[in-house]
């Protein structure tokens, strides 16, 4: 069940679109603004709106830490906000000088993508903001992108119909004729659904038109034979344009948003609705469903943001993941324990919640695994996934999740930048020749990296009281 919780009603005009980071909610419209909220009681931050705009505002989108706010604007330009601070950190003006309408970040923050109106696409350099590479569709102005989970490709729909395949270099890789009257919206889920054939990993993606379709499709990225894109359903429902689509993070819902005030959800496996949403008024321009919690928001012409919360009762991703590791890790040893210790005993089926708590004592009595070894290993493996999962299964401090991995940080260091990340994330993030803040994007003056111990000590605590 999804239920209405909140209403946001700051905007003065049409809500153009919305995006979500792990702590905060961004809402941009045709006022020229954009407005940022805290997801914790969805008050509006002390530096919210942020104006510099001189026309409408598009598109808005979080970089992957959530620490960087992009947004694209009818005047030319796509500007780089700090988000916590509102800070401007830069004005990339499109070369052409066109209109821009939708700016994507790539999942490792490496480039940012602005398309306009002309069929300009630009690959910014975020660590340089600098323009990298540029490209142009043929026809059609650029409504709609969205990256391939590894930041090697990245797909863009125009107002023609055609969603086009583009790697990092600019090339283009694919195009497909997907919606007759135009594209409106396109998204990619972060999660695979299949290996596919010779071990390459397919993606679902949606994309949806102005022929009141939402089309899904069967996307295959790999560095060495390019892209491929498969037609695998069209989803029904809307009576009018749809305009806005969105994966859930775990890909088992997609959110949509049309001209008939509706906001679908649907269930991807099957294609069957799972909710039909009509608070809106008027046309529903956008929606997006949050990366760590179970909200979603819709934006619309009627210039509100609807926030939605989903029935708690339904695990969500992160406790299925979590879940579904341990069984996994489980079957494996017992798969280990019979096939190399002679074991014969039938073990009792239980689930990742039950494994979560399983003790030395019940796995002896309960479960009739009597090698000390084996209990010592599977003991372990669950230990870790619990402290790995802690930040999906509750909310942890902001302050404790590494900037660059978005996980609890168990070796926390300084840099130079005066921000804390996890050790190794930070070391990864040096060794690839990138000498800038993560955070700001601003050059390191110096590489040296300080153990935060105090950090390290308030995290533990923070752990033992989790753990009571």
């Amino acid at each position: 069940m999804a239920t209405l919780i909140h209403t946001l009603a700051d905007h003065s005009d049409d809500v153009n679109y919305c995006a979500f980071s792990s702590s905060c909610l961004a809402t941009c419209s045709l006022d020229k603004t954009i407005r940022v909220y805290s997801l914790n009681n969805f008050t509006e931050l002390p530096y919210s709106p942020l104006k510099g705009h001189t026309y409408a505002v598009h598109c808005c989108c979080f970089s992957p830490s959530g620490h960087v706010l992009a947004s694209c604007s009818t005047d030319g330009t796509t500007m780089v906000w700090d988000s916590h601070s509102g800070r401007m950190l830069a004005v990339l003006e499109q070369p052409s000088g066109s209109p821009v309408r939708v700016c994507r970040f790539s999942p490792e923050s490496t480039y940012l993508v602005s398309g306009a109106a002309d069929g300009s696409v630009v690959l910014w350099n975020m660590q340089s903001l600098k323009l990298y590479r540029s490209g142009k569709v043929k026809d059609g102005s650029l409504v709609a992108c969205a990256f391939s989970p590894n930041g090697n490709f990245f797909v863009t729909g125009s107002t023609c119909g055609d969603l086009t395949i583009w790697d990092d270099k600019m090339r283009c890789l694919y195009n497909e004729k997907a919606h007759d009257l135009g594209v409106t919206c396109c998204d990619i889920s972060s999660q695979p659904i299949s290996d596919g054939e010779h071990g390459f990993r397919y993606f679902q993606m949606a994309s949806c038109g102005q022929d009141n379709q939402i089309k899904l499709w069967l996307i295959l990225f790999a560095d060495f034979v390019g892209a491929e894109l498969k037609y695998k359903c069209t989803l029904n429902g809307h009576s009018a344009p749809v305009l806005a689509c969105a994966f859930s993070y775990d890909g088992q819902m997609l959110v949509s948003g049309s001209v008939d005030k509706c906001v679908i959800i649907h269930e991807t496996s099957t294609g069957n609705t799972l909710h039909t949403l009509s608070q809106h008024t008027r046309y529903v321009t956008t929606c997006a469903f949050a990366p760590c919690s179970p909200l979603l928001a819709t934006g619309s012409m009627d210039k509100t943001v609807h926030i939605w919360q989903f029935d708690l009762k339904q695990p969500c991703a992160g406790e299925k993941n979590q879940n579904n590791s341990c069984y996994k890790i489980y079957q494996h040893l017992m798969y280990v324990e019979q096939r190399y210790m002679g074991l014969c005993s039938k073990h009792k089926n239980i689930d990742g919640k039950e494994l979560l708590n399983l003790t030395k004592e019940s796995l002896t009595a309960e479960l009739k695994i009597e090698s000390l070894g084996l209990r010592s290993k599977i003991l372990q493996k669950i230990e870790e996934l619990r402290t790995k999962t802690l930040s999906v299964s509750v909310t942890v401090p902001d302050e404790f999740l590494c900037p660059i991995t978005r996980e609890l940080m168990k070796d926390p260091v300084i840099a130079a930048d005066g921000y804390s990340y996890e050790k190794e994330a930070m070391e990864n993030w040096i060794s690839t020749k990138r000498r800038s803040s993560p955070m700001t994007n601003l050059p390191l003056p110096s590489l040296m990296l300080t153990p935060n111990r105090t950090l390290k000590m308030a995290i533990s605590r923070w752990l033992e009281t989790q753990q009571k």
